[in-house]
């Protein structure tokens, strides 16, 4: 697979030390939750940001995703907390 972009929001950010990242993951992977997987090897980090996937949200280009979602080449991934309304 080629380049991906991940974008990393509020506490994720903080806890993997960078706003943004441009990845190669390994070319198996074609869906959000093996992306996150992967991720969580990156750095311990990352690991602890991911540890607890009920609280993060995911987009993938903009359009909210779940962890069954496809990814591939050229896609921005994006990672924050839930947002709530009121």
């Amino acid at each position: 697979m080629s380049e991906m972009k991940v974008l990393y929001f509020a506490w994720l950010r903080t806890m993997t030390g960078v706003g943004e990242e441009t990845i190669n993951p390994p070319a198996e992977i074609d869906d959000l939750g093996g992306l996150i997987e992967w991720l969580k090897t990156r750095s311990p980090g990352h690991a602890k940001a991911l540890a607890d996937l009920t609280a993060v949200s995911f987009a993938v280009n903009h359009e909210f995703a779940e962890p069954g979602d496809g990814v591939k080449s050229g896609d921005e991934i994006a990672l924050f907390p839930p947002v709530t309304g009121g």
